[in-house]
C-alpha cells in the first residue's frame, strides 16, 4: 500500500522482497494500477551484502534515491519463558538491524539527493506495551530511537528521518488474532475510533513524510492508530 501510494504521487518505486519473483510481480501490479515506473529487486534485509546490492540495483534502475521506506518486519509473540533466544534475536535482526543496514547502504544516495526522506515503520507497540510481546515491543521501540538518532546525525546532510507508528491494522501478520481477547479489548476500550485501521489509511502519512510538506519534520513519530496512544 505504501509503495502504491508513492507511485500514485509520482515517485519511481523499487519494491524489495526476499523473492525476486514476488518483488517483480508486486512492482508490475503497482505499475499496472498507477502507470508509474517501478522495479522489483531481490533483497534479504538482514544480510549486509544483499542490502548493498539491492540498493545499488534500485538506484541504477530508477536513477537515484530520494525516499527510503523501511517497512519489513516480523511479529514474534509469546511469554518470555516460552520464547527461545534465537526468536528474540530474529525479531531484532529483521525489525532493527535490517533498517539500520538499509539506511547505511542508502546513505550516500540520500545525501546526494539533498532533500532525502527516510520513513521507518515502527508500531504503537514501540510506544505502549502488552503481555507476551517482549521481542516485538523491544524491536519496535528500538526503531523509534534509531529514527531519532539518525535524524540528528543526518540533519546536516539535508535528510529528514521520521517513523510511522501504525496501530491495529488488519494485515496478514495479525489477521489470525483479530478476535483474540486482547485485540477485542484494545479495539473496544483503548482505540478511540473503536475499529481496525484499513490499509489505505496509512497512505496519507507516507505521502506527507515523503513530501516537501514535512520539510521541518524530522526525528518524529507519527502515530496512525485511531487514537490508541491518546488513551
Amino acid at each position: 500500500m505504501m509503495a502504491e501510494a508513492l507511485s500514485f504521487a509520482g515517485a519511481r518505486v523499487a519494491v524489495t522482497s526476499r523473492s525476486l519473483g514476488d518483488a517483480k510481480a508486486k512492482a508490475a501490479e503497482i505499475a499496472s494500477t498507477t502507470g508509474g515506473l517501478t522495479s522489483g529487486v531481490e533483497m534479504e534485509a538482514t544480510d549486509g551484502d544483499s542490502v548493498e546490492a539491492a540498493v545499488a540495483a534500485a538506484v541504477n534502475r530508477l536513477g537515484g534515491l530520494d525516499i527510503l521506506v523501511n517497512n519489513a518486519g516480523i511479529l514474534v509473540r509469546g511469554a518470555i519463558g516460552d520464547l527461545e533466544p534465537d526468536q528474540f534475536e530474529e525479531s531484532l535482526a529483521v525489525n532493527v538491524t535490517g533498517p539500520w543496514l538499509i539506511c547505511r547502504a542508502a546513505a550516500p544516495y540520500l545525501w546526494e539527493s539533498g532533500c532525502g526522506r527516510v520513513i521507518n515503520v515502527s508500531s504503537t507497540f514501540g510506544l505502549v506495551a502488552a503481555p507476551d510481546r517482549t521481542a516485538y515491543t523491544s524491536s519496535k521501540g528500538a526503531v523509534v530511537q534509531l529514527t531519532r538518532a539518525l535524524a540528528m546525525e543526518w540533519a546536516p546532510r539535508g535528510v529528514n528521518v521520521n517513523t510511522i507508528a501504525p496501530g491495529p491494522f488488519l494485515t496478514d501478520m495479525n489477521r489470525a488474532h483479530q478476535h483474540s481477547e486482547h485485540s477485542v479489548r484494545v479495539i473496544g476500550q483503548e482505540v478511540a475510533l473503536q475499529r481496525w485501521g484499513e490499509l489505505p489509511e496509512i497512505a496519507g502519512a507516507v505521502i506527507y513524510l515523503a513530501s516537501d510538506a514535512s520539510s521541518y519534520v524530522t526525528g518524529s513519530v507519527l502515530t496512525v492508530d485511531g487514537g490508541w496512544t491518546a488513551h
